[in-house]
Order: structure tokens, then C-alpha cells, then sequence
């Protein structure tokens, strides 16, 4: 028996003894986090974000098997920032997930109605296909829905949606819930709002990504900001399995969803932690330029892009093929700026197999 055909559902229960000092726990590190953040100043801050929102629209798709170009995504959410680097030409299915996860967390007061999860999903097959399969853009879902693993003949099922003829009516009560005025902590809503979601699985696809963008929305809901400083799309492909068997579990369960909601919590929580990485990172970034002003030598603007992608984590060496195939530029004026870098002490030669030449930052740099 599935959670759905309870008599009881949706009528979720949970056990407060056993969520109330995690609760206390999120909300302490959640407000020692921001408060950090306060102190990184304003151009800091905005680099940590187009970080954070980088990594979530990448994981989230990830998680689905979906690989996007992380470098496509920066430059997606940097322009939808205002922020200068947002210029590369970028995918229409890269431009949907971005669309909707900016939506979801910068729109995070605003009513969740069936229109704006239409958009949502319009957003995320924006030629109505996904590879082979034609999907219903912006309406319910018309068929079932089976979760299934396992070779051809020796198939596992792990979980069967409620039935399509019912989702429309599922899908209001749920919307319902989510906009009614109510005391329950935003973190305990997100908790359960992603739950009670992909159980419905209301589309024929992307109900995944939709349902971490609505847990994301309820998570800027209790930070009172738009601002996302940690990604828990991230944190969940790292704990996939354990995301997927704690969901399978609670799906066949009863309606006490506590188990389903400590583990929602502490996987919050390795979010938040997580978090310092990403601190780390824009802080070595940030030195990293002033370090170079302090030289008084000024990138000119190929320079600064292709640099900007090495302190972001570039894959492998840089060579002058990469310099050209990043800025747009030719050979000479390739090996024209990489020679002024390697002058001023910022690259230095890596040799690669055979008689190849790559680049890496000095490490007194960064």
C-alpha cells in the first residue's frame, strides 16, 4: 500500500520530539551563515551567490541524469543577476532550469498557483521533447507514472504516482496547503511539501527538479531572502542513494513522516555546512584580485574571462587551443596575453604529453 491510498492521507503527522532540537539546530546554523555573509560585503556577497545559484541549477539536473555545462549556467544566471560576465550564448534548456530556480527563490512571497508551475514547467522542456518522448508542456500529466530499476525481465518497482485521473484534484489540495497562512516553521513545510509533491508527481517529467525548486522556495521563505547561500539540490546528488531509499520508504509507509523529515533536516544541515567551501573559494578569489591590483597591472577583458574561469575550477590545464576557443580570439593574440601573464608572474609553463605546453596559476597567487 502507497502513503496516497491511505485513508488518512494527506493528513501528514510527525513526531515533534523527534524534529524540534534539529529544527533549533538548522535555524542557529542558518543565522550564524547569513551573518557571515553580512560581513563579506556587498561585491562578495554577489559573487557567492552566482556560486551557490551555479551549483544548484547544475546538481538539480544532475540528480536526474541531466549534464549541463556549468560555465553556460554562470553566464545564464550572472546576466539574469545584472552582473557583467553573463555573456556567452547559453542553451534554451540551461536558460528554462535557471529561469525557474531565480523564480522559485527571488519570487519566494509570491503565491504558488497551477499557472506558475505551468510556466515552471514550460520552462524546463522548452521544445515540448525530451530526447525521444513528447511531454505535456504546462498541464497535468495524462498517464501513470512508475519508478522502476532492474534489467529487462528481472525489473524492481519502487514506486507507483497516484493514478492521472486524480492529479488535478491532488494538486489543489496541495496548493492549498502551501498558500494557506500557518504557524509551521517554512524549513518543516519545505520538508513536507517536497514530499507530498513528488508523491503526486504531477507532470510527465521534471516533477524532481520542480519539487526541490518549491523546498528551495519554502527554504528563502524562512531566511526572509532571495539570496541563496547554500544548495540543497547539491547536497542531495551527494546523498542520492540515501534521497531516493528514504523516499521509497516513507512512500510506502504510513502518515508519520518524522523519519522523512529528520533525514530532509540533517541533509539541510550538511548544506548549510557545506557552505564554507563555497566561502573559502570566493574569499581566495577575492584575494586573488587584490592581490594583482596591488601590482598595478590592469587585465584587459580576455584576460579577466579566461582567469575568472580558472579560479572558478577549469578542467585541466589551459592551453593556447583553450585561450581561443574561451575568448573568440586568434593564435597571436593568445599567446600575446598568456605571454603578459606569464611575465607579471601569474601563470606559469605545465608541461602535458609529449611536446604540449599548459598553464596554471602561480600558486602565490591564490
Amino acid at each position: 500500500m502507497y502513503i496516497y491510498e491511505r485513508s488518512e492521507w494527506p493528513n501528514f503527522s510527525w513526531d515533534l520530539s523527534a524534529i524540534a532540537d534539529l529544527l533549533a539546530s538548522l535555524r542557529y546554523r542558518q543565522g550564524r551563515l547569513l551573518g557571515s555573509m553580512e560581513a563579506l560585503g556587498f561585491p562578495l556577497r554577489e559573487e557567492y551567490r552566482l556560486q551557490v545559484l551555479t551549483e544548484d541549477v547544475v546538481k538539480t539536473s544532475a540528480i536526474e541524469g541531466e549534464i549541463l555545462d556549468p560555465a553556460q549556467v554562470r553566464s545564464s544566471v550572472a546576466r539574469r543577476l545584472g552582473m557583467n560576465e553573463g555573456t556567452d550564448p547559453v542553451d534554451r534548456q540551461i536558460e528554462g532550469v535557471v529561469a525557474m530556480v531565480l523564480d522559485a527563490t527571488g519570487n519566494f512571497e509570491k503565491p504558488i498557483t497551477s499557472q506558475r508551475l505551468f510556466g515552471w514547467h514550460a520552462t524546463l522542456f522548452p521544445t515540448g521533447w525530451r530526447g525521444m518522448s513528447k511531454i505535456h508542456v504546462g498541464q497535468w500529466r495524462k498517464g501513470s507514472v512508475q519508478v522502476v530499476s532492474g534489467a529487462i525481465g528481472k525489473e524492481v518497482l519502487h514506486f507507483e504516482a497516484v493514478a492521472s485521473d486524480t492529479v488535478g484534484e491532488e494538486m489543489k489540495g496541495l496548493l492549498s496547503w502551501m498558500n494557506q497562512e500557518s504557524s509551521l516553521d517554512p524549513l518543516l513545510k519545505a520538508a513536507v511539501v517536497h514530499l507530498w509533491f513528488v508523491t503526486i508527481h504531477p507532470f510527465d517529467d521534471g516533477n524532481g527538479r520542480i519539487g526541490r525548486a518549491l523546498a528551495d522556495l519554502f527554504l528563502a521563505r524562512s531566511e526572509t531572502s532571495s539570496h541563496r547561500f547554500y544548495s540543497l539540490s547539491a547536497q542531495i546528488q551527494k546523498e542520492r542513494k540515501g534521497y531516493y531509499a528514504i523516499l521509497e520508504k516513507t512512500q510506502k509507509g504510513g502518515l508519520d513522516i518524522s523519519e522523512w523529515i529528520v533525514w530532509f533536516f540533517h541533509c539541510l544541515g550538511h548544506a548549510i555546512d557545506g557552505a564554507a567551501m563555497v566561502y573559502v573559494e570566493v574569499l581566495k578569489k577575492a584575494r586573488f584580485w587584490e592581490t594583482l591590483a596591488r601590482t598595478h597591472r590592469v587585465c584587459n577583458v580576455r584576460q579577466e574571462k579566461v582567469l575568472n574561469k580558472l579560479l572558478d575550477g577549469f578542467e585541466g590545464n589551459l592551453t593556447v587551443a583553450k585561450w581561443m576557443k574561451i575568448t573568440k580570439s586568434s593564435q597571436e593574440l593568445a599567446v600575446k596575453d598568456i605571454l603578459v601573464l606569464t611575465d607579471w608572474g601569474v601563470l606559469i609553463e605545465k608541461k602535458e604529453e609529449g611536446d604540449n605546453v599548459g598553464y596554471i596559476l602561480r600558486d602565490s597567487f591564490v
